[in-house]
């Protein structure tokens, strides 16, 4: 069962090994989540790893407070098209869809957490190599960073950082993140850490923690 508040404390830093969280049910058969950030119940302001069984579907839904989401592994479908590994995808406030797929897949989706203001539909795909910028308004910023073995990474916070690694390791001073970790630092708490022997891939979104409340 999810529960109904999970790192709900935005002012507080808060991380989750996605890679470590069992798998839970969701209403429908096939479709498994691991809760990384939630307030609210099943129609909850929420951040997962969601996990599609080939064939499986999700019952068509709104999104009110917006939808965006990376797809991890497989293949993610809904009525607007497919969109395999390495797709992002950003859905708007007042968007709606029926997803599905039909071979399986795996993506890291954000719910209910746009500004209200931000009206745009968007497709792009992550680059394999190199930094890029996803997406970028008067709001928020999202981006795809990637690091040397060792190279050091020093970002400011003025209004809130998140990221999932997507790929290698990263270390700080009071934190080890792998793959499929996801960070979240509050307001004035600058990012600071080394890549690992790896090197790190990480998807990371600039923007105040209460945007869409």
């Amino acid at each position: 069962m999810l529960p109904d508040r999970l790192n709900a404390d935005l002012t507080l830093p808060a991380i989750m090994h996605g890679a470590d969280l069992p798998w839970l049910a969701s209403p429908l058969p096939g479709v498994e989540r691991r809760p990384l950030f939630r307030i609210g119940g099943e129609k909850a302001r929420a951040t997962s790893l969601v996990r599609y069984a080939p064939g499986s579907h999700f019952s068509a839904h709104q999104h009110p407070g917006g939808e965006e989401f990376v797809v991890l592994e497989g293949v993610f479908e809904d009525e607007r098209g497919r969109y395999p590994v390495g797709s992002y995808v950003r859905n708007p406030p007042g968007s709606a869809h029926a997803p599905k797929s039909s071979e399986g897949c795996t993506i890291f989706v954000r719910l209910q957490q746009f500004h209200p203001e931000d009206d745009q539909q968007l497709v792009a795909t992550l680059s394999v190599k190199g930094d890029q910028v996803l997406f970028s308004n008067a709001h928020e910023q999202v981006y795809l960073k990637h690091l040397q073995p060792g190279a050091p990474i020093h970002l400011e916070n003025p209004r809130g950082l998140e990221c999932l690694l997507l790929q290698g390791s990263l270390h700080g001073t009071e934190f080890s993140l792998h793959s499929l970790s996801w960070m979240r630092l509050p307001t004035g708490t600058d990012m600071q850490a080394c890549a690992g022997p790896n090197g790190a891939r990480l998807w990371l979104k600039d923007a105040p923690p209460s945007l869409g409340l």
